[in-house]
C-alpha cells in the first residue's frame, strides 16, 4: 500500500486537475492508517459470517484513526483521501473512511482548504456516479460527508452541488437529497440559494419520468417547504436577504400546481403517497396567502377523486381538513359549487368501511367529523339540508353515520353552534326516531346525552325523555324475553339498554325539574324489572332526583305520598316488599356496575318515607356498609362477609320491629321471591339465609309452621342449589325454633307417607316429581344442618335419636347411590363435628359409632382406585376423622384398617389433568383429608412402635412404580412425621435400627425421576435428622443445616448429575449421626429395596450404600457379615450393570477392611458360581493390587487346609480359620487369573500359585484326612455338577493359565511338547509330572526359586501326606540345584529329606526323599562331604531293611551320586556295608536294582584307593562270577552296567593284559566276551587255578536262574571254565552231578538254553574223557 501511494496521487492530480497538488503526506501515518482500515475490513467480515454485532476491535480501529487526526488533521485527512482512490477498493471500504471522515469533521470544524476541496469532490464523484448494482449505502455516505463539510465549508460544498443542478437538465438523485440536507440543517446560509434552487427543480419536472426520482423530489420539497416556515418564524435571526412570505408562495405554487394535475395522477401509489405529503408543507404557505387560496380551493375536486383510488384515505382528509380549517379562520368558504361533492366524498368515509388495506381508518374518521364541522359552521343549512336527504335512505350504515355527523356537530366547542343549526340538527334527528334498528337507536341516545351535555336540556323535553322512558322499557323487554333470542341480536340490545342507561344518568344529573311521571316509571322500573343490570344506574338516578327534591323542599310530600299512598294510578311498592327486593338485590352488590352502593343510598334516602321506625338504626348502619363496600372491589370482597352483614342487618331492623308483625310480613314476601330468581344464583342463596333468620325472630310458632310447611313443599329437591338452600334455611330457624323444625320434619315424613314399602311423593308435585333418593338425602342433611344450629344444652337430647337414627335410617333405606352416600358423609361429618364442639360431652358415648363406621367403611371400598369423580372418599374420611375423636375410641386394629384401606383409595388415584379444576380441587381435598385422618388416628398411638406401623403401610406406596403414587405416600410420611414430632418429640427415643430403617427406606427418593417426590424425601429426611439429633443430643451446627439447605435447592434443579450430587451429600451427612447399627439397618433397608422401582432409585439406592461403606466401612466388623449377607442377597436379582457395578463396589469396600469376612462369606457361596458371584469376582480383578491380595488370600484357604490347625486369637482368625469348599477357592482363582490385566505376568506371586495348586493337585490323587470341607455351601441345584468342574480339572486349568501369564514361550513350548499336564492329571504319572514340572521352572522361570524353596521346604514340614510328597518332588529338582545351597536353605532341606527317607509311611515318600539326597551331589556337591554321614546311613537304611524295590533302587543311585563326590577316606566304615549290600542287588530279579547295584559297584571301585584295595579286591572276587554273567543280563542297560563295572574291577585282579577293553570303553560282544573269558580263564589257570575251580561250581549255581540269558551265559561261563580247567581240578568235579544239571537244562524251553547245555555238555564229556586218558598229576 505504502509503495503505491505516489501512483495514487499522480492519479488523483488526473482526476481533479482543477485542484492544486497535495503536500506530500506522512507515508507512516499512510501505513498506519491502512493497518488499521485493514483491521476494520477483516472484523466487518467476521461479523458478517457470524451475524453478531460490530466488534470491539473495529470500534478500537476507528477512535484510534479519529484520535491521530485530532493532532495531524490534515495528514490523517490526506491518508484517508488517498485510500479513497486506492483502485479495486472495496465498497465497505470507502463506507468505513467516510464515516471515520465524517467523525473527523464534526471533531475538527475548520479545515485545510485543499483537503476540503479534494473530499468535496471525490465525495461528489462517489455520490453522483454510484451505480445501482453497488446500492445506495455508500453513496449516501458520501452524501452525509458533504453535509458534515457543508457545516464548516458551505459554499465550497453548495457551489460543486450548484455546479450540478442545472435548468432543464435533470440531475442526479442524490444532489437533490444532499441540498434538502443541507437546507435543513443549515437554514439561514441556504436560504440566498433557495429561490434559484426551487426555480432550477421545476424546470426539471417535466423531465421526471421514474418513480424513484419522483419521490425524492417529494422530499426534498417537503423539507425545503418546512425550512421556509422555520426561516420566516425567525427572521429576526437571519443576516441574509430578507425573502417574504408571499414571495415564496410565488415561488411555490407553480410546483403545486403540478404536483396536482400531473404527479397525482402518477400510477405508483409511493409517488402519490410522496406528493400528498409534501402537500401540507406546501399548503402551509400557500394558504395565508388570498389570491393563491382561491387558486387552491380550484383543485378540491382532483383531492377528492383520490378517495376512489387506492391511496390511504387519511392524508387526503387531512389536505382536507387543512384546507376547510383556513377556510374557516380566514371567513373565505370553499365555493359553493363544490360543496355537493365535498359532502358526498367525506359523508362515503363515514359511512362506508374502510378497505382492508388502509391502516389509520380510526384517524381518518376523526379528520372527517372535523371537515364537517368546518362545513357546519360554514355552510350549516346546507349540510343539514344534505344530511336530511341522506336521512331518507332509510339505510342503517348511512343512518347511523349522519347521526354520528350531528352529534358531531352538536358537540363543537368554542365558539358554539349557533341556534339555527341545533334546530336544524333536532329535525333531522326527529326523523329518524321511529327507527328501531338498534345502532340508529343507539345513535339518536347519543345525540339526546350530548345535547344535555352541551347546554341544550330545553331542547329534549318532551320527545328527548319520551325517546329515553320508551327505550329503557324495550330493552328491558328484549333482553328478559327469550323468545328469537340471537346472540348477535342479544348483544346489540345491551349495548342499546347500555347507552339508554348512561342517558338517564346525564339526564337526571344535569336537567332540572323532571316530571313526577318519569320518577315514579323508574321506582316502578326497580320493583318489576327481571334485567337487574340496569338498576345501578336507575338506582342512582333516583337517589339523585329524590335528593334534588329534598333539599328544594317542594316535592317531599309527593314522595311520600308516591312511595305510601295512591295518588298516582300505579301499584307502589309497599315498605316490607320494597325492603325485600332491595335486600335481595344487594346480595351481589357488585352486579351492574356497582348496585350495592346505589341501594343502599337509596334506600336510606327514603327511610324516613317508607320505615319511620327504622329511620335510626338505618341512618347508622346503611353508612357502615357503604363504606365496606367502597373499600373494597369484586375481587377483594368477601361474599360470606358481605352477607353475615346484610344478615346482621336485617336481625336489627328485625329486633326494632318485633312486637309487630312486620317479620312474618317480610318473611312472607322473601318467601314469595324465591320463585322470582333463577338456581342457582347468589340472590336466592342469600334469600335462603334471610328466610331463615326472619323466621328464627319469629315470636309465631303455628304461622312459622305453615312457612316452612310450604317450603317443604314448593321445593325442588332434584334441584341442588335449592335444595341446599332449604337445607340452610331450616338450619338458620333451628337457632330460635329447633323444637318447630323437628316437628315439621316428623310432619313432612308422615305426610308422603315414607315407608320401606311405599314411597308416595309424585302426588306433591306434578310438574317435576321428586325423586326418592333426592328427598333422603335432603332430609338426612336436614337432621345433621339441625344439629349444627342446635343450642349445645338441646343438643345432647335430640342428637342420637331422633337426628342420628334418622340419618342412619334414610341412609340404609335408599338405592345408596353417590348423592345418598355424599348427603350421609355431609351429615355424620356435620353431627359429629358438633358434638366434637360441644365443651362439657365429659363421658358421653355415642353409642352410633359402630354402625356409621361400618357404613363409612363400606363406601370408602366401593370407591373406584383409578379414577376420582366425586368428593365421596374425601367426605368419608373427613367422617372418620371426626369420629376418631368421638367416644369409644378405635382400637389399634381397627385404626390400621381404616388406615390401609384410606391410604389406597387415596393413593392409588392417577393425578388430574392440569386443565381440569374441578378433579384437581378433588384430589387435593382427598389427600388433605387423608392426612387429618392419619392425624387423627396417630394420636392414640404416639410411640415408635405406631409410627414404624404407620410407615410401614405406607412402604409399597413409596416403592411404588407410578410418580404419583409414590409423591403423595411420600407427602403423606412427611406429615406423618410432622405429626410425630409435634406430638412427641424426645420423649419416647426410636427403637435400636429404627432410624436406619427409616432412612433407608426414604433416601433413594431423593433422586426421583420426580422434583416434587425430592423435594418431599428430602423433607422426611430432615425431620428424620431433627428427631434424631434431639434424641441422641448429637451435634447438629449451623454448618450441616446449611449444607442441608443447599442439597435441597440443588434437588429442585432438571440436571441428573446435580440431583445424585446433592443426594450424595445427604447421605455424608446422614452417615455421620449413625451409630453401627443404624448403618446396618439402613443398609439392608437399602438393599431390600433394589429393583422395586425405576433405573434412578436403584442408583440413589447403591450409592447411598458406598457412601456409608467408605465412611463408616472400617466400623462394621462386627457387622460385615450382616451387611454383606444383604448385598449378596440383592445381587442376583438386580438387573442393570451400573447398579449392580455399584454393589459390587460396596462389596469390595467391605473386603478392603475386612477381607478374611467378605472372603468367607464369599467361598461359601454354592456352585456352580452364579453370575452376580462372578461379577463379584470380576470387580476385583480390575484393581489389580486388591486383586493380588484377594489372591494371597486365596491361596492362604487353600494351604491351611495342608497346615495344623491353630486357634483363633482374633474375629479375623475366626473368620479365615473358618472352613470353606476348596473347590470354589480353586475356581476363584482361575476367575481372578482369566481376568486379570493381560500385561500383569503374576511374577512375584507365581511360586505361591504354583506351589498352592500343586498342594491342592496333589489332594486329589491323594484323598486324605485334612481340614473339614464345607458341604452345605457346596450346591443349591439338585443335579450334579459339571464333569469339568472338579479340583483336580480345576487345579490344572488354572495352572495352565498361570504358565500361559507368564509368557515364555520354550517354557509353554516344554510343558506341551513334555506332556506335562497329561502327567499331573493322572495318579500314576502325578509325581513324573511334578518333578517335571519343577525342572522346567528352574530351567526357565528365573528370579523366583528362592520364593519357592522355601514353599517347597514348607510343605515338606506339612502334616499332610500329600504336601510332604509333592513338596519333596519339587525339592528333587531343586537339591540337583544350587538355589538351596545359595539361599541358606540346604540344611533344613537335608534334615527334612533325611525324615522323609527315614520314615515308613508311604514309599513314594521315602523314594523322592532319596532321590533329592541323591540330587545333592548335584546341586551342591562340595556340600556332599558336609552331610555324608546323614547322607550315607539314609542310603544304607534304604538298602538294609524290608523295603521295595523302588526305595532300594533310589538308595543305590543315591549313593552312586553321593559317592562321586566323596574319596575312599570320606566313606569310612560305610564302604565295607555299601560292598556287601550292593553285592547283594547283583542277582535280584528286578532288573532296576541290578543296574543300581552294577554302577554304584563301579563307582566304589573307583572310590577304591589304597586302605579299601585288599578289602575290596576280594568284593571283587566274591562278585566276578555274577559280573560275568551279568555282561549277558537280558537288560541291555544293566548288561552294560555290569561290562563297565567288570572292566573297571579286572585292576583288581592284577592282569594288564586284560584291561584294555575297559580302558578303551569298548563294548564287548558275545564273541568278544567269550574271548576274555577264554583269555581269562587261561590266566586264572596258570595262576588260580583253585579260583578257576571255585567260579565254575559258582557259575553252575546260575544254570537254574530265572533269567534265560543268565542261564545260557552260565553254561558258556561253564564249558569256558572246563576247557581251561586242570586236570587236576576236573577230577574233583562231580561230573555225574555236573551233567545232571546240564542234561535237565535240555528240558529247559527255550532253545538257546537247551543248545548251550548241550554244547556245555559236550565240553564235559570231551574233559571227562581228556583227564580218564592223562597220567595223574599233582596239584598245581
Amino acid at each position: 500500500m505504502a509503495e503505491a501511494a505516489p501512483d495514487l496521487n499522480e492519479g488523483v492530480l488526473e482526476e481533479t486537475e482543477d485542484l492544486e497538488p497535495l503536500e506530500p503526506y506522512d507515508s507512516g501515518t499512510f501505513k498506519q492508517v491502512t493497518n488499521l482500515l485493514n483491521i476494520m475490513d477483516s472484523e466487518s467480515a467476521k461479523t458478517d459470517m457470524d451475524g453478531a454485532g460490530l466488534d470491539m476491535r473495529k470500534t478500537l480501529a476507528s477512535v484510534i484513526i479519529t484520535e491521530k487526526a485530532t493532532t495531524e488533521p490534515s495528514v490523517v485527512m490526506n491518508a484517508l483521501i488517498c485510500c479513497l482512490q486506492v483502485p479495486q477498493i472495496t465498497t465497505q471500504r470507502k463506507i468505513n473512511i467516510y464515516n471515520i471522515l465524517q467523525e473527523i469533521i464534526q471533531q475538527e470544524g475548520e479545515l485545510e482548504e485543499r483537503c476540503v476541496q479534494r473530499l468535496v469532490s471525490i465525495a461528489s464523484k462517489e455520490m453522483r456516479e454510484i451505480s445501482e448494482m453497488e446500492g445506495y449505502v455508500m453513496a449516501e455516505v458520501a452524501s452525509d460527508t458533504l453535509v458534515a463539510l457543508s457545516r464548516n465549508h458551505f459554499s465550497l460544498v453548495m457551489y460543486d452541488l450548484q455546479h450540478h443542478l442545472k435548468p432543464l437538465d435533470l440531475t442526479d438523485e442524490f444532489v437533490i437529497i444532499t441540498l434538502a440536507k443541507m437546507a435543513n440543517g443549515n437554514v439561514f446560509e441556504f436560504m440566498p440559494y433557495m429561490g434559484i434552487t426551487l426555480a432550477t427543480i421545476f424546470t426539471m419536472l417535466r423531465l421526471i419520468n421514474e418513480a424513484k426520482m419522483r419521490q425524492v423530489i417529494c422530499g426534498a420539497m417537503e423539507t425545503f417547504c418546512e425550512t421556509v416556515q422555520f426561516y420566516l418564524k425567525h427572521l429576526e435571526d437571519s443576516v441574509y436577504p430578507v425573502m417574504t412570505e408571499d414571495q415564496f408562495a410565488l415561488k411555490l405554487f407553480p410546483m403545486y400546481r403540478y404536483f396536482v394535475t400531473v404527479w397525482l395522477r402518477h400510477h405508483d401509489t409511493e409517488v402519490k403517497l410522496g406528493v400528498i405529503k409534501s402537500l401540507k408543507p406546501m399548503l402551509s404557505l400557500l394558504l395565508p396567502n388570498d389570491d393563491l387560496r382561491e387558486q387552491v380551493y380550484d383543485y378540491i375536486p382532483l383531492l377528492l377523486a383520490e378517495y376512489q383510488g387506492s391511496l390511504e384515505a387519511l392524508f387526503i382528509t387531512q389536505v382536507l381538513r387543512q384546507i376547510l380549517e383556513v377556510s374557516v379562520i380566514t371567513n373565505t368558504p370553499v365555493p359553493p359549487m363544490q360543496l355537493h361533492t365535498l359532502f358526498t366524498e367525506l359523508h362515503v368515509q363515514v359511512c362506508t368501511k374502510a378497505p382492508a388495506q388502509h391502516q389509520y381508518s380510526s384517524q381518518n374518521l376523526m379528520e372527517v367529523l372535523h371537515c364537517f364541522v368546518a362545513l357546519a359552521r360554514s355552510y350549516p343549512k346546507e349540510l343539514m339540508k344534505f344530511f336530511f336527504s341522506q336521512i331518507e335512505m332509510n339505510k342503517e350504515a348511512i343512518r347511523v353515520g349522519t347521526l354520528s355527523l350531528i352529534r358531531a356537530v352538536v358537540s363543537a366547542g368554542a365558539p358554539r353552534m349557533s341556534v339555527r343549526t341545533i334546530y336544524l340538527a333536532i329535525r333531522v334527528v326527529k326523523k329518524t326516531l321511529s327507527d328501531t334498528r338498534s345502532k340508529v337507536r343507539m345513535a339518536i341516545l347519543r345525540i339526546i346525552g350530548q345535547l344535555a351535555l352541551s347546554g341544550y336540556q330545553d331542547k329534549i323535553k318532551g320527545w328527548g325523555l319520551k325517546y329515553v322512558s320508551v327505550q329503557l322499557t324495550l330493552s328491558t323487554y328484549k333482553l328478559t324475553s327469550h323468545r328469537d333470542s340471537f346472540y348477535q341480536r342479544d348483544l346489540e340490545e345491551k349495548m342499546v339498554h347500555k347507552v339508554t342507561m348512561e342517558t338517564v344518568r346525564i339526564i337526571t344529573s344535569s336537567v332540572r325539574g323532571m316530571t313526577k311521571e318519569f320518577w315514579v316509571r323508574l321506582l316502578c322500573y326497580v320493583m318489576e324489572t327481571d334485567y337487574t343490570e340496569a338498576l345501578t344506574p336507575i338506582c342512582i338516578s333516583l337517589t339523585n332526583l329524590a335528593e334534588h327534591q329534598i333539599h328544594g323542599k317542594d316535592l317531599e310530600a309527593d314522595v311520600a305520598g308516591d312511595c305510601v299512598c295512591v295518588s298516582f294510578p300505579v301499584d307502589l311498592p309497599a315498605p316490607q316488599k320494597l325492603l325485600a327486593r332491595l335486600l335481595v338485590l344487594m346480595s351481589s352488590p357488585y352486579k351492574g356496575e356497582g348496585r350495592g352502593v346505589a341501594m343502599l343510598n337509596l334506600l336510606r334516602t327514603l327511610s324516613h318515607s317508607l320505615v319511620p321506625s327504622l329511620a335510626d338504626v338505618w341512618e347508622q348502619e346503611i353508612p357502615l356498609l357503604v363504606q365496606y363496600l367502597e373499600e373494597h372491589t369484586e375481587f377483594t370482597w368477601n361474599q360470606k362477609a358481605w352477607e353475615e352483614k346484610l344478615i346482621q342487618f336485617l336481625k336489627l331492623s328485625l329486633k326494632k320491629t318485633r312486637t309487630t308483625s312486620w317479620s312474618l310480613r317480610l318473611s312472607r314476601e322473601l318467601n314469595y321471591q324465591i320463585k322470582s330468581f333463577d338456581s342457582p344464583s347468589p340472590e336466592k342463596g342469600f334469600l335462603y339465609k334471610a328466610l331463615g333468620s326472619a323466621l328464627a325472630m319469629s315470636l309465631e310458632a303455628d304461622k312459622v309452621e305453615l312457612v316452612l310447611l310450604d317450603l317443604l313443599y314448593k321445593t325442588d329437591y332434584n334441584n341442588d342449589f335449592d335444595r341446599e338452600g332449604v337445607i340452610q334455611c331450616f338450619g338458620l330457624c333451628a337457632r330460635g325454633q329447633v323444637k318447630t323444625v323437628l316437628d315439621v320434619l316428623q310432619e313432612f315424613e308422615d305426610r308422603i307417607q315414607e315407608s320401606e314399602q311405599s314411597w308416595q311423593i309424585s302426588a306433591w308435585r306434578k310438574d317435576h316429581p321428586w325423586k326418592r333418593e333426592a328427598v333422603k338425602s335432603a332430609l338426612m342433611v336436614m337432621y345433621s344442618c339441625v344439629s349444627s344450629y342446635c343450642h349445645p344444652q338441646l343438643l345432647l337430647t335430640h342428637v342420637e335419636f331422633p337426628i342420628t337414627s334418622k340419618i342412619i335410617h334414610h341412609y340404609s333405606s335408599s338405592c345408596q347411590d353417590i348423592t345418598l352416600k355424599i348427603a350421609f358423609m355431609k351429615s355424620v361429618v356435620e353431627v359429629a363435628g358438633t358434638l366434637r364442639r360441644v365443651t362439657d360431652l365429659e363421658d358421653f358415648q355415642f353409642s352410633p359409632k359402630p354402625t356409621l363406621t361400618n357404613l363409612i367403611m363400606a363406601i370408602i371400598k366401593t370407591e373406584p382406585t383409578d379414577q376420582l369423580v366425586s368428593p365421596l372418599r374425601t367426605m368419608a374420611m373427613d367422617a372418620l376423622s371426626q369420629l376418631s375423636k368421638l367416644k369409644p375410641f378405635y382400637s389399634i386394629e381397627e385404626s390400621s384398617e381404616m388406615m390401609d384401606i384410606s391410604i389406597h383409595s387415596v393413593i392409588s388415584l392417577p393425578p388430574p389433568r392440569e386443565d381440569n379444576e374441578s378433579i384437581k380441587t378433588l384430589y387435593v381435598n382427598a389427600l388433605q383429608s387423608l392426612e387429618h385422618l392419619m392425624e387423627g388416628l396417630m394420636q392414640r398411638q404416639l410411640d415408635p412402635k405406631g409410627l414404624q406401623e404407620m410407615v410401614h403401610l405406607l412402604e409399597k406406596w413409596i416403592l411404588s412404580e407410578k410418580e404419583w403414587e409414590r409423591e403423595k405416600a411420600m407427602n403423606l410420611h412427611l406429615c406423618l412425621m410432622l405429626i410425630y414430632i409435634q406430638s412427641i418429640g424426645v420423649c419416647i427415643p426410636l427403637k435400636l435400627g429404627q432410624f436406619g430403617m427409616l432412612v433407608g427406606l426414604i433416601a433413594p427418593c431423593t433422586c426421583d425421576t420426580h422434583r416434587r417426590t425430592r423435594m418431599a424425601a428430602m423433607n422426611v429426611l430432615s425431620s428424620l435428622l431433627d428427631l434424631h439429633a434431639s434424641q441422641t443430643c448429637s451435634p447438629w451446627g449451623v454448618s450441616k443445616e446449611k449444607e442441608l439447605e443447599k442439597c435441597k435447592e440443588d434437588l429442585q434443579d432438571v440436571d441428573t448429575e446435580k440431583i445424585f450430587s446433592a443426594s450424595l451429600r445427604i447421605a455424608k451427612i446422614v452417615c455421620m449421626e449413625c451409630n453401627c447399627d443404624e448403618v446396618v439397618s439402613l443398609i439392608q433397608k437399602l438393599c431390600e429395596n433394589i429393583g422395586a422401582m425405576d433405573l434412578q432409585h436403584d442408583k440413589a439406592a447403591v450409592t447411598w450404600i458406598g457412601t456409608f461403606l467408605q465412611s463408616r466401612a472400617r466400623e462394621l466388623e462386627d457387622k460385615v457379615a450382616e451387611t454383606l449377607g444383604a448385598i449378596l442377597v440383592q445381587l442376583p436379582v438386580v438387573d442393570h450393570p451400573e447398579v449392580r457395578r455399584l454393589l459390587v463396589e460396596g462389596i469390595l469396600l467391605l473386603a478392603h477392611y475386612h477381607q478374611e469376612i467378605v472372603l468367607t462369606s464369599l467361598l461359601r457361596q454354592p456352585l456352580p458360581m452364579e453370575s452376580h458371584l462372578m461379577e463379584v469376582w470380576l470387580a476385583v480383578a480390575e484393581n489389580v493390587p486388591f486383586a493380588r491380595t484377594m489372591l494371597q488370600g486365596l491361596m492362604g484357604r487353600l494351604q491351611s487346609r495342608f497346615t495344623p490347625r491353630v486357634t483363633a486369637t482374633s474375629k479375623a482368625d475366626v473368620w479365615r480359620l473358618a472352613a470353606v469348599d476348596p473347590l470354589m477357592t480353586l475356581c476363584t482363582i482361575y476367575l481372578l487369573m482369566e481376568r486379570l490385566d493381560k500385561d500383569d505376568k503374576l511374577l512375584d506371586l507365581f511360586p505361591d500359585l504354583v506351589y498352592t495348586l500343586l498342594l491342592q493337585l496333589s489332594a486329589t490323587h491323594r484323598p486324605e484326612a485334612t481340614s473339614p470341607v464345607l458341604k452345605t455351601w457346596r450346591l443349591v441345584h439338585t443335579e450334579t455338577l459339571p464333569e469339568e468342574m472338579n479340583l483336580q480339572r480345576v487345579a490344572i486349568k488354572s495352572m495352565k493359565l498361570l504358565f500361559r501369564r507368564v509368557n515364555s514361550e520354550p517354557l509353554l513350548h516344554a510343558l506341551e511338547e513334555q506332556s506335562v499336564w497329561a502327567l499331573l492329571e493322572h495318579s500314576g504319572t502325578f509325581l513324573e509330572g511334578v518333578s517335571l514340572l519343577a525342572r522346567l521352572c528352574m530351567q526357565n522361570v528365573e528370579g523366583y526359586r528362592q520364593r519357592l524353596s522355601e514353599l517347597v521346604l514348607r510343605g515338606m514340614g506339612s502334616q499332610a501326606l500329600s504336601c510332604r510328597i509333592s513338596s519333596t518332588a519339587v525339592c528333587v529338582e531343586f537339591m540337583s540345584d544350587p538355589i538351596l545351597h545359595q539361599e541358606k536353605l540346604l540344611r533344613p532341606a537335608v534334615l527334612m529329606l533325611v525324615k522323609g527317607a527315614g520314615q515308613e509311611e508311604d514309599e513314594a515318600l521315602r523314594v523322592l526323599s532319596l532321590r533329592a539326597l541323591g540330587n545333592m551331589a548335584l546341586g551342591a556337591p562340595r556340600k556332599v562331604k558336609q552331610y555324608r554321614k546323614l547322607l550315607l546311613e539314609q542310603c544304607l537304611g534304604s538298602l538294609r531293611g524290608p523295603a521295595s524295590s523302588r526305595v532300594t533302587a533310589e538308595g543305590l543311585e543315591a549313593l552312586t551320586k553321593v559317592l562321586a563326590e566323596l574319596r575312599e577316606g570320606d566313606v569310612g566304615p560305610s564302604f565295607e556295608a555299601i560292598s556287601e549290600q550292593c553285592r547283594i542287588f547283583f542277582d535280584n530279579e528286578s532288573e532296576l536294582l541290578r543296574l543300581k547295584a552294577f554302577v554304584l559297584f563301579g563307582k566304589l571301585a573307583k572310590v577304591v584307593r589304597i586302605s579299601k584295595k585288599h578289602f575290596f579286591k576280594g568284593e571283587v572276587k566274591r562278585a566276578w562270577v555274577p559280573l560275568l554273567l551279568h555282561c549277558q543280563d537280558p537288560c541291555s542297560s544293566t548288561a552294560h552296567a555290569c561290562t563297565d563295572t567288570m572292566f573297571q574291577c579286572v585292576r583288581f585282579w592284577g592282569w594288564k593284559s586284560l584291561q584294555s577293553p575297559a580302558e578303551q570303553g569298548v563294548t564287548s560282544s558275545d564273541d568278544e566276551m567269550a574271548v576274555f573269558q577264554t583269555n581269562m580263564c587261561s590266566i586264572l589257570t596258570q595262576k588260580q587255578p583253585a579260583v578257576l575251580y571255585g567260579f565254575l561250581l559258582e557259575t553252575m549255581t546260575y544254570v537254574k536262574n530265572n533269567l534265560l540269558r543268565i542261564r545260557i551265559a552260565a553254561c558258556n561261563l561253564a564249558g569256558i571254565i572246563m576247557k581251561q580247567m586242570s586236570t587236576y581240578y576236573l577230577k574233583k568235579l562231580d561230573l555225574p552231578a555236573l551233567r545232571n544239571s546240564l542234561q535237565e537244562l535240555q528240558l529247559d524251553s527255550d532253545p538257546g538254553v537247551r543248545r548251550a547245555a548241550l554244547d556245555t555238555l559236550k565240553v564235559l564229556d570231551s574233559c571227562s574223557q581228556h583227564w580218564l586218558l592223562a597220567p595223574p598229576q599233582g596239584k598245581p
